[in-house]
């Protein structure tokens, strides 16, 4: 089991920064892919950004240029650095952490944290 907790959220003014970190229970970024998603109010929960064991990234295009996701493995912990926010980017965020051990999959998700952009 993994228990994932997101911090850094809050109310940001449009073009402003905020750095999310979500900080796993234990040692797990060598063996699950790790991602950031996203849910607005009314709409369903998307892939923000993503980053692999082996530590390549892919970002959705609507944040590409502006988010940077990183992990520390150190740390057990994972970053999402948000530049120039815009209104749209208002959404729960949330961390989620993924692995396949033989045939089982295994899908870890944090309680969110709330990103809010307004002027």
């Amino acid at each position: 089991q993994v228990q994932l907790v997101e911090s850094g959220g809050g109310l940001v003014q449009p073009g402003g920064s905020l750095r999310l970190s979500c900080t796993a229970s234990r040692s797990i970024f060598s063996t699950h892919a790790m991602g950031w998603y996203r849910q607005a109010p009314g709409k369903e929960r998307e892939l923000v950004a993503g980053i692999t064991s082996g530590g390549s990234t892919n970002y959705a295009d609507s944040v590409k240029g502006r988010f940077t996701i990183s992990k520390d493995n150190a740390k057990n912990t994972m970053y999402l650095q948000m530049n120039s926010l815009k209104p749209e980017d208002t959404a729960v965020y949330y961390c989620n952490a993924k692995t396949l051990i033989g045939l089982r999959a295994y899908d870890y998700w944090g309680q969110g944290t709330q990103v809010t952009v307004s002027s």
